[in-house]
């Protein structure tokens, strides 16, 4: 086993429990951008927690989630993207840490980033309500990236590296998720840094994955978020 120079990690799923709060902005992007999917005819995946867990992760990423399993076009799916951020800043659906994840943050003596699609405004937020905000040198979000280079597009990662530490000569890193587009994005950082750079991915299952049906296959599963600190060593 490497040492780990520093832990990437992934907000959604892994992180924060977010599913109630992100179907309630869901549902109100739909009604203004596609009003003709709320009612009856709200998408079954947005009907039930579990039924959401599934759409989240058979999707490639969010583009897929909302044309193929909410049945947006692809033109209220480009006008729906823009809306993430404002909506997410104005709903106040309580977003819960998962147990155990702020005591494993604190006990990590890495440099720490996130790599995600939600908000970074939104994520600093929640951080720094639980006081864990400065555990984590560089956060990326929805915003920072263009709208062609979301994950798995290895944009984000590179872009969290740099803000980590500019100058660090990274040579092994872990990076955390619960999806299997997660993954990818690990294998595709690995490959934009130019080999110089290994990135080995960790998947969560506590937020309902399920890493075994899966073509990409993770480098470790862990069960619980206490599972991390064995793999840190």
């Amino acid at each position: 086993m490497r040492k780990i120079d520093a832990l990437l990690w992934d907000y959604d799923g892994t992180i924060v429990n977010s599913v109630p709060k992100n179907i309630a902005i869901t549902k109100e992007i739909i009604a203004e951008v596609a009003p003709r999917l709320t009612g009856d005819n709200l998408p079954k995946y947005l009907r039930s927690e579990t039924a959401y867990h599934v759409a989240n992760h058979e999707a490639a990423n969010w583009q897929d989630l909302y044309v193929n399993y909410y049945g947006m076009t692809e033109a209220e799916m480009l006008k729906a993207g823009p809306l993430w951020t404002p909506y997410q800043l104005a709903d106040e659906t309580p977003v819960e840490l998962f147990d155990g994840m702020a005591e494993v943050i604190r006990q990590i003596d890495l440099p720490q980033g996130i790599c995600s699609q939600n908000s970074a405004e939104n994520i600093r937020k929640l951080l720094s309500t639980h006081q864990l905000d400065g555990h984590f040198e560089a956060i990326v979000g929805y915003d920072d990236i263009p709208s062609n280079k979301q994950k798995p597009h290895p944009y984000s990662g590179v872009e969290c590296l740099k803000r980590l530490l500019p100058d660090a000569p990274f040579e092994t890193l872990l990076y955390v998720g619960d999806h299997e587009g997660d993954v990818q994005f690990a294998r595709n950082i690995e490959q934009q840094m130019g080999g110089a750079t290994r990135v080995l991915a960790v998947v969560v299952t506590y937020s309902g994955a399920n890493p075994l049906e899966w073509e990409h296959r993770p480098d470790w599963v862990v069960v619980t978020p206490g599972e991390l600190l064995s793999i840190i060593g």
